[in-house]
């Protein structure tokens, strides 16, 4: 799992309330996403379930005990009482299986152990039939191992309870991702195409070479043909797979995600899952351009293999992980600063004093160094896994951040000002700050109750406490707690904002029209309000989500030009991280377009 810089952590929460919360609307498979079990891999993952070997005191045991969170811990029970009369020749062949694969790989842990079995069910075509691949030798090694299960897979899925309850599983799974995983995901994937600035490829052009031969002729024709190929993301539920662990699939066009259903995918390696499928194409888009990068990164990768040999030294792999490790680094950091300098000027205004005003300056430059140095000591640690380029990348994002340039469009650009003398002194500038990084995270984990520099802010604590009341569903209590901070705080934005989230929220549970009617009249009226409170320091992405919000509300009430009005002013704030910019776009494309 993808360590998360926690420097301020109130800084880092107070993005998804004040600035980050998704647009309502925000459909995932506008972006390529879909969030859905896999049936193959819950039959896979249950068949290794059943394998057991008797303790010292002939009590069968799990032979892989894969640590599960509280939801799995459960399903596994479920799973296990509904196959017990699993017929004991089955179970045994199993068991025998799975203790061998084990004395092959001592050193492995459980979850380890049950890594590769995950990747195995995707290589077996869907239920019922669970074939093997056609093809396998383009197959890794560690995957190879295990395909011998796919057999006792098949038999497990016929002989068992499990294709009987299936569809309940799933459905069950679909509940739970629903009810958390879909959240997060909306917010991971908003805040990092918002970031880049761009959309991912859902579609790219696949050109084979075709041979035919006309009758009575014994020449051979080669023509080429194109065809348009879909890619998706899949975000796969799994309650099965070890607590805290990502799987990561890439089987040609499609990347999957495989995690808890209760993840919270903001602060997960399902970041760098995610920007791979939105960074790949362009990255071979490219493809062509990279030629200084090649010459420069290829000695260093391989001296960097005479140590690691697990590095890869593919060069084109290289560029693209490194663009990857390069994004997820500075959004991470782009975020936190953002919510900060906003707090920041917010208590400056409110300091009466000079001395509080300089006190507020100098706590926010020393929170900007100190994130600044652990961002550099997060680069360094991607570059000697071999992401070679991610200081350069790192480098030339931050210059599309403010300016609204679409990454697909700045990446020729990006590449072509590539320095090699430059990045070959980057270690030796970078020193200093890795160092004053490495000691403030020992510090840290000797005296855990250390706290890091923060610029302290009241409104975002108490907002921060009202959205673990809106999480856990108790609308009536975050909208009455929202109300008595109002009252101490009658000219923050971001109050008025979550009042009318509220009040949205509400209405999936009110069935009657004129408590309807009066429950979208109380969010207007709080959508407005963000509007008539704002300053010129007010989070601009704030802003863009609020108008775009209130639009919606307008054009549900049939009034579209008002509606669209409002649309247009989101879309002249312009693509701000985590606004409403896009949705926008596609709503005013939406009310445009002739009936």
């Amino acid at each position: 799992m993808r360590r998360v810089f926690l420097i301020a952590i109130g800084f880092l929460f107070a993005v998804s309330v004040s600035g980050q919360a998704v647009p309502t609307g925000f459909d995932l498979s506008n972006y390529g996403v879909r969030i859905e079990p896999d049936k193959r891999l819950i039959v896979v993952l249950s068949a290794l379930e059943m394998a057991t070997v008797k303790n010292a005191n002939g009590v069968d045991e799990r032979l892989v005990n894969t640590p599960l969170s509280e939801a799995g811990l459960k399903f596994r029970e479920r799973v296990l009482a509904d196959n017990a009369s699993l017929p004991e020749d089955l179970r045994r062949r199993i068991s025998t299986f799975i203790a061998q694969y084990k004395k092959r790989n001592p050193k492995a842990t459980d979850a380890e152990i049950a890594a590769p079995f995950v990747s195995m069910a995707y290589t077996l075509t869907p239920v019922p039939e669970l074939s093997d691949p056609i093809i396998t030798s383009d197959l890794p090694g560690s995957l190879l191992d295990v395909l011998d299960f796919a057999p006792l897979v098949r038999e497990f899925y016929r002989k068992s309870s499990i294709s009987l309850k299936l569809d309940e599983y799933v459905k069950d799974y679909q509940a739970d991702s629903d009810a958390s995983l879909r959240v997060s995901a909306r917010e991971m994937v908003s805040e990092l195409l918002n970031y880049l600035h761009t959309r991912p490829r859902l579609t790219i052009t696949e050109r084979t070479v075709v041979e035919t031969t006309k009758a009575g002729s014994k020449n051979t024709l080669r023509k080429t043909e194109t065809r348009e190929v879909d890619r998706r993301f899949y975000i796969v539920p799994e309650k099965l797979v070890a607590k805290g662990d990502i799987n990561f699939l890439n089987i040609r066009d499609d990347y999957y995600v495989v995690v808890q259903p209760d993840t919270d995918l903001s602060f997960s390696d399902a970041r760098r899952a995610f920007l791979r499928f939105v960074l790949d194409p362009l990255v071979v888009a490219n493809s062509n351009e990279v030629a200084a990068m090649r010459s420069w990164a290829k000695p260093l990768l391989d001296e960097t293999r005479k140590t690691n040999p697990s590095i890869s030294g593919d060069v084109f792999l290289a560029i693209t992980r490194s663009l990857v490790a390069a994004a997820d680094v500075r959004q991470s950091e782009f975020a936190q600063l953002r919510i900060a300098t906003e707090q920041s000027r917010e208590m400056i205004d409110k300091q009466k004093t000079k001395e509080g005003k300089e006190k507020v300056s100098s706590d926010l430059k020393k929170f900007t160094e100190a994130l600044s140095d652990e961002a550099t000591l997060r680069l360094h640690e991607d570059y000697e896994k071999g992401a070679v380029l991610s200081f350069y990348f790192a480098e030339q994002l931050k210059g599309i951040e403010d300016s609204g340039f679409d990454i697909a469009g700045s990446l020729r650009e990006m590449i072509a000002a590539f320095d090699p003398v430059k990045e070959t002194a980057r270690l030796t500038t970078t020193a200093e700050a890795r160092k004053r990084a490495t000691a403030a995270r020992a510090l840290r984990k000797s005296n855990p109750e250390t706290k890091a520099v923060t610029v302290e802010n009241p409104v975002t604590t108490r907002l921060l406490e009202i959205q673990k009341t809106i999480e856990s569903k108790d609308l009536v209590k975050a909208n009455a707690d929202l109300k008595k901070l109002l009252v101490e705080y009658p000219s923050e934005p971001r109050i008025y904002y979550n009042i009318g989230r509220v009040a949205s929220l509400s209405l999936e549970s009110i069935d009657n029209e004129d408590a309807q009617a009066q429950k979208l009249l109380e969010a207007k009226a709080a959508y407005s309000n963000v509007i008539s409170t704002a300053t010129p320091t007010t989070d601009r992405a704030l802003l863009s989500l609020t108008y775009v919000a209130l639009a919606r509300i307008y054009e549900f009430q049939n009034q579209k030009d008002y509606a669209l009005k409002l649309y247009e002013r989101a879309i002249e704030i312009g693509p701000v991280a985590a606004g409403g910019f896009q949705s926008a776009m596609d709503a005013k494309a939406r009310l445009i377009k002739p009936e």
